[in-house]
């Protein structure tokens, strides 16, 4: 059976127009707040000498990630809330699922990146220059964008050898594999197996790595002062909350059969949007370099527009 749909007809986020009126404004505001405060974090770090660190060198690619994944759907998203007909070509919806799934994957190899950054940091305080160095920073993130490739490749190359002959309306606001491989007009549960195999897989053994990393990282801090404690525990919350709110819903719409819940729409939300927005509130309310860095910038620029 050959795939005769041209395009897909997407059910969006929510049905009631004033509902979809108050998610576009909130939606809106969120996306530029994705855009501003991540490039903040970007041009903050690139700009300030005292940022030269691997943890920042990392955060600055968290922020591009952030920014690029949350507009391979928010657009989108916010587009369609104000129409009434939501369709996407064949060949965008295509691409939009290879984007979401390579930042996405690409985000959560760089959150390992960052747990290892901090276990080394804390564990091995007096080795952490000489065993995370500018060359493996630059290999660990090479990684994580590569792992992120193979995986969008993979899970892009599962759906387009299936056969599309209607229906073509899909119940989602974005292009998802779950919801395609409903669509598909043959048998598709060993497509759903090798989706659980590669997304689901990827999710729970790199928050399983994070576990682990924290759990290393917990029982060397027994031997410091209540301090020094403090100290390492403050810098990690951070990541660890980005984590949850980042892992937690991926693994709960990827480590499952190929089914597909009324709940998974919400839950995208929180991957597709609010982490990426909160990823600066966090690291940037929660940590005193990186407030004080702003400031100087800030002081910086007021003094530059004064002359």
């Amino acid at each position: 059976t050959k795939t005769n749909v041209t395009e897909f007809i997407l059910h969006g986020l929510i049905q009631d127009k004033t509902a979809a009126k108050v998610c576009f404004s909130l939606f809106l505001v969120s996306y530029v707040t994705i855009v501003l405060g991540n490039l903040l974090i970007i041009v903050t770090i690139q700009t300030m000498e005292q940022l030269n660190t691997p943890m920042y060198f990392f955060l600055s690619y968290l922020s591009f990630v952030d920014i690029s994944y949350s507009t391979t759907t928010a657009p989108k998203l916010i587009h369609d809330l104000l129409v009434e007909k939501k369709t996407v070509s064949f060949a965008g919806c295509i691409f939009q699922l290879f984007a979401c799934h390579f930042f996405g994957c690409t985000e959560i190899f760089l959150l390992t990146a960052m747990a290892y950054d901090r276990c080394v940091a804390i564990c091995k305080p007096l080795r952490y220059t000489s065993i995370v160095n500018k060359r493996v920073c630059g290999w660990l993130v090479a990684a994580s964008w590569g792992g992120g490739f193979v995986h969008a490749t993979v899970q892009t190359l599962l759906v387009i050898q299936l056969p599309f002959c209607g229906p073509n309306e899909i119940d989602h606001y974005f292009c998802d594999v779950h919801p395609l491989l409903k669509l598909a007009c043959t048998d598709t549960y060993i497509t759903g197996v090798i989706v659980v195999a590669n997304s689901g897989m990827i999710s729970l053994s790199c928050f399983v790595v994070l576990v682990v990393s924290y759990a290393v990282i917990l029982v060397s801090l027994r031997t410091r002062s209540s301090e020094g404690r403090l100290k390492a525990l403050y810098t990690c919350t951070s990541h660890i909350t980005v984590v949850v709110l980042f892992l937690g819903p991926c693994i709960f719409i990827y480590l499952r059969p190929s089914t597909t819940f009324s709940a998974d729409k919400m839950v995208s939300v929180f991957y597709t949007i609010i982490t990426p927005m909160l990823n600066p509130l966090i690291y940037t309310l929660r940590n005193e370099e990186m407030k004080n860095a702003m400031k100087k910038l800030w002081s910086r620029k007021v003094r530059r527009n004064e002359k």
